[in-house]
């Protein structure tokens, strides 16, 4: 019996998942509901959308993120659209398919030479900056650090100080006045009236380093927010009692996002320049100063203009010179 010979006519071939032809064109998602993330888990995020956030108890809408996303790092604050089911009931979830431009960013990095930058917060108007005047005892590198990183992103920096029943805040507060950042005394003992009046309306984020009250400053602005606290180790260095950044309606209205204690504030992605420009009158001085200049002053810069500087813009020009030399330095600050 003769053989049928074949040729390339009688292969077919079947198609598969792949052959389609992809295309670059991405849904424009009109019917997606706008909100903010207020939480952030494992590959969960939970979203309170514009619509619920004037409520007193807004209901949180579990999103996962859309494919089409990749890796876009999504963070707490941040302003999404959504799709799917918006409901919030159990057991529900949504998808996250725009991620709008942010308007502030609050970075770190692990320490000084770490290139890798780490967001903390995404959109956040004001930045308060916690710490105890005792017990732990009071870091001013760490705060002159949360000033730099709050103006490097966009915040305004408030200088929160609890613990004001073990030691007299005044002396501490002091040194941080020109600067001209606000300095607050919120310990259990002090009423809160000033920073609800600051905070209100607003969207506020929280840093400081563990055991300096900062959960305890939480349950107060928001009492029905159960934030665990604890104590001070015997060896001087708090307890991480917050695990994860999660943002919280306050009663007066606007959001407060508390984040986990951190052992270090590195600054390696911040540049002189971006403390520098935070300061109008500083910036304008040193636009006149020689080419080179470290704006530090003698004997390194005999010819520094922020000396010409008289009254109030002198004291702020001394302030800025600490924070160049706060992160010039390739210390970072731990518990």
């Amino acid at each position: 019996m003769a053989r049928r010979r074949f040729d390339e006519s009688d292969v077919k071939i079947r198609p598969g998942k792949g052959s389609r032809p992809r295309t670059k064109k991405r849904p424009r998602h009109d019917d997606a509901l706008f909100g903010m993330v207020v939480s952030k888990d494992r590959g969960r995020w939970g979203v309170v959308l514009d619509e619920e956030a004037a409520k007193a108890e807004p209901a949180v809408v579990a999103c996962m993120r859309a494919r089409e996303l990749g890796r876009t790092p999504i963070e707490v604050g941040d302003r999404v659209g959504v799709v799917g089911d918006t409901s919030g009931r159990p057991g529900t979830l949504a998808r996250i398919v725009i991620l709008s431009e942010r308007s502030t960013v609050l970075r770190r990095t692990a320490d000084d030479t770490d290139s890798y930058e780490r967001t903390v917060v995404a959109n956040a108007e004001l930045l308060l900056i916690v710490t105890a005047v005792a017990d732990p005892p009071p870091r001013e590198g760490f705060i002159e650090r949360g000033v730099i990183a709050a103006v490097a992103g966009g915040l305004k920096p408030v200088v929160c100080l609890t613990k004001t029943d073990l030691a007299d805040p005044g002396e501490f507060a002091s040194r941080l006045t020109d600067l001209d950042v606000p300095v607050l005394a919120v310990g259990t003992g002090d009423g809160l009236d000033d920073l609800k009046k600051l905070i209100a309306g607003r969207v506020s984020a929280l840093i400081g380093h563990s055991g300096v009250g900062k959960s305890t400053l939480v349950n107060r602005l928001v009492p029905d927010a159960h934030r665990e606290t604890g104590d001070v180790s015997a060896m001087g260095k708090g307890r991480h009692t917050s695990t994860q950044a999660v943002a919280l309606r306050l009663p007066e209205g606007g959001w407060v996002i508390d984040t986990p204690g951190i052992r270090s504030l590195g600054l390696a992605h911040v540049s002189e320049d971006d403390v520098i420009g935070a300061f109008e009158e500083i910036d304008e001085a040193t636009e006149r100063c020689p080419r080179g200049c470290g704006h530090l002053g003698p004997p390194a810069d005999p010819e520094c203009e922020l000396d010409r500087l008289t009254g109030a813009d002198a004291r702020r020009a001394d302030a800025v010179r600490g924070l160049l030399t706060a992160l010039r330095s390739k210390e970072h600050w731990e518990d």
